[in-house]
């Protein structure tokens, strides 16, 4: 036959759409033409295809060969595509004949003596592969991630096993998913030593999936206590593990032995936008997606810029990002607890015991100014990390280890879990008047602190919010006084930055 149809996938985002791969060959002066949107790396294809062919003793056809990539209006990019139209080439040629080609859907890059090199965004296209019903042929790099979705995964190492396996000669193994490895990875909490209070506030936080802002001089423990955040929070459901590794897989960070771990991100505060929430001419996930479902720590915040910080504020409220183009829009998700970190003044050393600090008030205003009030007002907790004394440090024990306070966070994700289906950081207006409500003496204190503060509708809701962490934490269901105390000296020293 002259032409051949396969199947397979391009990456739009988080979704991986169904590509027709049409090949046709035809008499007249030996081409090779490439349509249907490719890009710079599609195009390259050409070469890699006619040495790969050669490279596997197949003859390449001196004939005028025509690629189609349906639909036309869908951009194509990366160098996923050659190994579906090397197959097309030799099926439209006769040089193999295959069963159940409709059964398959085909991605790989080819390299020139015909091996099949990785590619990334292999779980989107696995997805697609699986709610269409087809196997899925890719790269043996890649089969292990990709049989994680837990359709029907067969990973090849070269274009000659993939033809043995088409012509029933050499049938590919299913690939199963890889064991989850029972060591999480996490460093302990009970490295630090001291700082009780500052561990207080990160379970508080990890309870409710709250973000929160330290602010100490240096060298009190702030990034310590950040890296161990991780591994206070409760483990990932299934859902959660497939998109995180569904978001990394895009960016071709994707590791079988970080499943079903909570990504930390931690990126440098000479970060651009587009780094952080994500872009491109073809648009990729930022670090606040890939920190989807887990952490994304920025230390020194005042030090970011202030657009990069200002582009925080939409998917800490929605748990999403949209990245616009021109030709091309893009929702990423962006579901992270914020843990950031800063000083208290340029030096680093206002209210130091030793009194090292000599910012003028002038200067202090300046450096906290760097913070707008709209995005302060999206924290929920806001802690200081003190110097430790002398006896604190040279203490041999740190407290409690991360597997203690994992327990009570757990019970008290289990009860929030029961009750509303969500953590309490994600409860709507309506969800926190059934659930927050305070008794009488924390309704009471909440009125003299929102009359003395100025707090706004912002902040109240986000105090009641954390309440209902503590006392979920303290086994309670009636918000009380105390429990609104405490979320109000949170959200206290986040008032006076």
């Amino acid at each position: 036959m002259s032409l051949a149809v396969l199947r397979s996938r391009a990456l739009a985002g988080m979704t991986a759409a169904e590509v027709s791969v049409e090949v046709h060959l035809a008499s007249g002066l030996p081409s090779f033409t490439l349509v249907g949107l490719p890009e710079t790396e599609v195009k390259e294809s050409r070469d890699r295809v006619r040495a790969a062919i050669q490279n596997c003793r197949f003859e390449f056809p001196a004939r005028r060969i025509t690629v189609n990539l349906a639909p036309a209006d869908l951009p194509k990019e990366s160098g996923r595509y050659d190994l579906p139209i090397a197959l097309g080439i030799l099926l439209a040629s006769d040089q193999i004949r295959a069963t159940d080609l409709d059964r398959h859907e085909f991605v790989g890059e080819l390299s020139l003596s015909g091996e099949l090199r990785s590619i990334r965004g292999a779980l989107a296209m696995a997805l697609g592969a699986r709610q269409s019903g087809r196997c899925f042929l890719l790269p043996a790099a890649n089969a292990a991630e990709a049989a994680r979705t837990g359709g029907s995964v067969l990973g090849a190492h070269s274009l000659l096993d993939v033809c043995a396996h088409l012509t029933g000669h050499t049938p590919l193994p299913e690939t199963l998913p890889e064991p989850v490895s029972g060591q999480s990875g996490y460093p302990d909490l009970a490295d630090v030593k001291g700082q009780t209070g500052a561990k207080r506030a990160l379970e508080i936080a990890a309870a409710g999936g709250h973000s929160l802002l330290m602010s100490g001089p240096p060298g009190t423990g702030k990034s310590m206590l950040a890296a161990r955040f991780p591994g206070l929070l409760p483990p990932m459901t299934e859902d959660e593990a497939l998109a995180c590794a569904t978001v990394q897989s895009l960016a071709g960070e994707f590791r079988s032995e970080h499943w079903g771990r909570r990504p930390f991100r931690a990126p440098h505060h000479s970060a651009s936008a587009p780094a952080l929430v994500g872009g491109g001419g073809v648009p990729r996930p930022g670090e606040i997606s890939l920190a989807h479902e887990g952490v994304l720590f920025l230390d020194e915040l005042p030090e970011f810029d202030r657009r990069v910080l200002e582009a925080l504020r939409e998917p800490l409220e929605t748990g999403h990002i949209c990245v616009s183009r021109a030709a091309r829009r893009t929702d990423f998700p962006a579901r992270f607890q914020l843990v950031a970190a800063m000083n208290p003044c340029p030096c680093g050393y206002q209210g130091h015991p030793g009194g090292k600090c000599r910012c003028t008030p002038d200067q202090v205003a300046r450096y906290r100014g760097r913070l707008s009030g709209p995005l302060l007002d999206r924290i929920d907790l806001a802690i200081e990390v003190p110097a430790l004394a002398d006896t604190e440090l040279q203490a041999r024990s740190g407290g409690e280890s991360s597997i203690t306070v994992r327990e009570r966070v757990i019970a008290a994700r289990t009860r929030q879990m029961a009750r509303q289906g969500k953590p309490n950081a994600r409860l709507e207006s309506a969800e926190i008047d059934s659930h927050c409500t305070p008794d009488a003496n924390g309704a009471a204190l909440l009125r003299q602190a929102i009359e003395r503060l100025g707090f706004s509708a912002r902040a109240y809701h986000r105090i009641l919010k954390v309440a209902r962490s503590i006392a979920d934490l303290a086994g309670s269901t009636p918000i009380l006084g105390a429990h609104v105390a405490e979320a109000i000296q949170y959200r206290r020293h986040l008032h006076a930055q």
